[in-house]
């Protein structure tokens, strides 16, 4: 039994919606996206960006495709009332982009809130009050009249402040804040308040804002809350209902997702999460989960490590490197068994034909994200030999055959398991090379030439290959000339009769590297000993004949060393 106080904790209370709907529905179309970034993010950074910063950060936003934007709290500082007015008079504002001021229930910042706004063509006036039991009893001591009276006259003076200027394009947004502690019935009692207020009508919407301030249920819970609170609300077409989900239980973007499921047309968040405690939904983790169900998100983020880079440097926050889709990590596999099916898998993408991304491990194209293929594989001691081969090829066009791979494995361990280091591509290639194709001891190939005749006592009716090979061996310089039915028949006779050693060719494959007319040549070899041993050697020459050639050396060599 655990010894932490668990039963200081109550449990937070169920719907009972027994006919709830929202598990059988998909996904099928983005929200509306309203990115909090410059308003929710910033305020929870140590050091909030300065107007500069949130110029560029705002830039960011546009670029990406947001067409709402929290732009701050403007009656809250002055700072955040300086940059919500060099948007407007700079005109950096695009025309289909709304911005969105946040501002409590209290007139001189509702006023100032309108003060920051004029001038802007579209703008969302979102006004907040706490309705919660705990707000209610502990912070502000109010009956819940009380509560609504402050709601209804925060909505009167947005009503008449809009109508005194004159614009059409400014929308209301209402937020009983703190919802998830908020009574049902009690929310619904509010938000009728304030709809009845503005004059709700389906030609002149009010956006309802209902937050998961704080996270205090399983997702389904506050699914079950969106479903009732739609069932319940006296007029549906008159209302958009938003969603503005913390992270404090870690299931921020399920949350909203579930909502959307049970109703919500609109969605509140942040890039990479950012904000209070710990953060908002992560805007970019929901619309990439809808582009890997074939939905277009309706915001592009096919450049991540740009978003990632502004964001960085205008917050000063970093991004984990496990972060769905933006971390460095998440495209890395160390594990040997997932390198095999990352390898397997790109593979295959590459020979079909339907386009469809289908790779183990990897829901997401990287590529579609703004990330490349180097970072996909990385050696470890927890690394396998698929993954090994999968680098090799990638990135120097050495295509180790799988009979080779185990082999080459093993180096590659024995290296991992003594430094407890990874490796990267380059290093695991100089190890390769000093493995295969640079060991010169004990034999040295100094000079090989190739010719043909036709008189070749063993295969009468066929041309025979003739080997002259100039060699250093561990007793000096030797030199033999030898007939076979290819270069390698040859060599290995030549190499039989001369050392003494008893060993035949078990498997072969060779291949170009690279596509130009002059490309190297490499070959890989498997000999096999008379006295068991499976050795395998490497060589690179531009003469493929040669190449083999070297690569019996190379074996030879091994099998000495070991």
């Amino acid at each position: 039994m655990s010894t932490m106080n668990y039963k200081k904790y109550a449990s937070y209370p169920t719907v009972g919606l027994k006919d709830r709907t929202w598990p059988d529905k998909t996904i099928t179309k983005a929200p509306i996206w309203s990115s909090v970034d410059l308003r929710d993010g910033n305020q929870a950074l140590p050091i909030p960006m300065s107007v500069d910063e949130k110029v560029e950060f705002f830039k960011l936003l546009v670029s990406v495709g947001f067409k709402e934007i929290e732009v701050g709290f403007p009656s809250a500082s002055a700072t955040e009332f300086a940059f919500a007015r060099k948007l407007i008079e700079n005109n950096l504002i695009p025309d289909d982009v709304t911005i969105q001021v946040l501002t409590q229930s209290r007139e001189h910042l509702i006023r100032r809130s309108f003060e920051a706004i004029k001038g802007a063509k579209n703008a969302i006036v979102h006004l907040y009050n706490s309705t919660s039991r705990q707000q209610r009893d502990i912070v502000f001591r109010m009956s819940r009249e009380e509560i609504i009276t402050i709601a209804v006259a925060g909505t009167r003076l947005v009503r008449e402040l809009k109508e005194a200027s004159g614009n059409p394009g400014i929308r209301f947004e209402y937020s009983p804040e703190s919802f998830t502690g908020t009574e049902l019935e009690y929310a619904l009692d509010v938000c009728h308040a304030v709809m009845d207020e503005w004059g709700a009508s389906a030609e002149n919407k009010v956006i309802l804002n209902l937050p998961s301030t704080v996270e205090l249920s399983t997702p389904n819970v506050y699914a079950d809350r969106i479903e009732w609170f739609c069932r319940h609300i006296k007029d549906r077409s008159a209302v958009l209902f938003s969603v503005h989900a913390h992270n404090d239980r870690g299931t921020a973007v399920a949350t909203s997702e579930l909502a959307v499921m049970a109703g919500a047309d609109r969605i509140e968040g942040a890039l990479f999460g950012n904000g209070e405690r710990c953060g908002n939904m992560d805007i970019i983790i929901m619309a990439l989960n809808l582009m890997t169900q074939g939905i277009d998100p309706e915001l592009d983020f096919s450049n991540l490590p740009h978003v990632k880079e502004v964001y960085s440097r205008c917050t000063r926050m970093t991004v984990h490197p496990r972060h769905p889709y933006s971390g460095d990590l998440v495209y890395t596999a160390f594990s040997g068994s997932h390198q095999d099916a990352i390898s397997k898998g790109m593979k295959a993408h590459q020979r079909a034909t339907d386009g469809v991304w289908d790779v183990p491990y990897l829901p997401i194209d990287p590529e579609d994200v703004g990330c490349n293929y180097e970072a996909i594989v990385r050696i470890n001691s927890q690394s396998g030999k698929g993954g090994i081969a999968y680098l090799l090829e990638k990135e120097y066009g050495i295509q180790a055959p799988k009979w080779m791979q185990p082999d080459f494995g093993v180096v590659v361990q024995e290296l991992t398991d003594r430094t407890g280091e990874e490796l990267s591509a380059q290093q695991i290639h100089d190890l390769f090379q000093k493995e295969y194709i640079t060991c010169a001891e004990p034999y040295l190939m100094k000079k090989c030439t190739i010719s043909w005749s036709d008189e070749d006592p063993d295969r009468n009716d066929e041309v025979a290959t003739i080997i002259s090979a100039s060699m250093v061996g561990p007793q000096g310089e030797f030199s033999f000339k030898a007939k076979g039915n290819g270069p390698l028949d040859a060599f290995v006779r030549g190499m039989v009769s001369h050392t003494g050693i008893g060993f035949h060719v078990d498997e072969y494959t060779e291949h170009a590297i690279g596509h130009s007319s002059d490309a190297l040549a490499i070959a890989y070899i498997r000999l096999a000993f008379d006295e068991g041993a499976l050795v395998c050697g490497s060589g690179i020459d531009s003469n493929i004949s040669l190449a083999s050639i070297k690569a019996i050396v190379s074996a030879l060599n091994r099998h000495k060393k070991a």
